[in-house]
């Protein structure tokens, strides 16, 4: 899966100087809600395939093997091959397996859940990366975000409803993916000192395409006829192309300028799902997805506050206490 908010963002790229906070370019923002609506557009996709009854991991497969050959086709990478060299490859191809269990799982998710729901639970993606920060990357949470990580767990509640009629394998699955990407942010954060970004979005496609290459024979399952192959083929494009707006949206704008934004792409996830699949979320899913973006949104808005506190900090100590605010 390939969303945004912290969600489907690429989060080794940042904005080029501190200034552009305060006045977000109108370019940013269109190139962010572009980049949600190219997401929609590949969620909706892999749905329509996998309930017409083609493969999850075939369909998983296909959109990574499309965004290799958009790379080589767009970045030409025999003109410049520093621009692939991996500081350490087994954590590039780690960080790709993450990258394709998010998609795995989401796409099986999607076999049962409305893409609302599936959407929703992804949203939860920032408080579990601002948990895992702490222990993983050393950048610890006050105590007011993870009473917003607190919240926003509850809205995953709602949304689920765990020991009720209602949940399902296809909210595990849809947990599993949110959970998958969290990691894959948090390498990203890590790995971003020292792997390139051209590097970062290869091998993140090439990795899964090549370790699932044995399983291809047994889960391929050919389209019907030339829309589903028109769709199937669309689905690198979509993730590639929207990462690539994200790119160039995080190279004008800082990330907390452009965080609220992402959120629009759950209004497209219900367009489709009701205009596409007859399907509109429940008040248990519009309920749960209102807590968590609004848990979200606010973790985004403390670490804005935190960075211009620890801008200002005279010393040491002081910034240390900022973090704790």
């Amino acid at each position: 899966m390939a969303t945004t908010a912290g969600i489907r963002t690429s989060p080794f790229v940042t904005a080029q100087n501190n200034s552009q906070e305060s006045a977000t370019p109108a370019s940013a923002i269109l190139l962010v809600i572009g980049a949600g609506l190219l997401f929609s557009f590949l969620d909706a996709s892999a749905k329509y395939l996998v309930l017409g009854g083609m493969a999850a991991p075939f369909v998983s497969w296909m959109r990574f093997a499309v965004h290799v050959v958009l790379f080589v086709v767009l970045f030409r990478p025999w003109t410049n091959i520093r621009m692939l060299r991996a500081h350490s490859l087994p954590l590039q191809v780690l960080r790709a397996v993450f990258l394709f269990g998010s998609t795995f799982f989401n796409f099986l998710a999607l076999n049962t859940l409305q893409l609302a729901q599936t959407m929703s639970i992804f949203f939860f993606a920032p408080m579990v990366i601002t948990a895992l920060a702490g222990p993983l990357l050393g950048e610890w949470a006050g105590w007011r975000r993870w009473l917003a990580i607190a919240a926003g767990f509850v809205g995953v509640l709602v949304i689920t409803r765990p020991g009720v009629a209602s949940f399902e394998m296809g909210h595990v699955f849809a947990l599993c993916s949110m959970l998958s990407y969290s990691f894959y942010v948090i390498m990203t954060r890590s790995m971003g000192a020292t792997e390139t970004p051209e590097s970062l979005i290869f091998y993140s496609a090439l990795a899964p395409v090549i370790l699932m290459l044995p399983a291809v024979p047994a889960t391929a399952s050919m389209p019907h006829g030339a829309l589903q192959w028109i769709i199937l083929l669309s689905l690198g494009f979509y993730g590639g192309f929207g990462h690539w707006l994200l790119i160039k949206a995080y190279r004008q704008a800082t990330t907390a300028a452009l965080a609220p934004y992402p959120y629009l792409q759950m209004v497209w996830m219900i367009c489709f799902g009701y205009v596409v699949f007859d399907q509109f979320p429940d008040r248990y899913t519009l309920g749960g997805a209102g807590i968590i973006v609004a848990s979200g949104l606010y973790i985004v808005h403390r670490e804005h506050r935190l960075r211009l506190k620890n801008r200002t900090a005279p010393n040491t100590e002081d910034e240390e206490l900022a973090k704790k605010l």
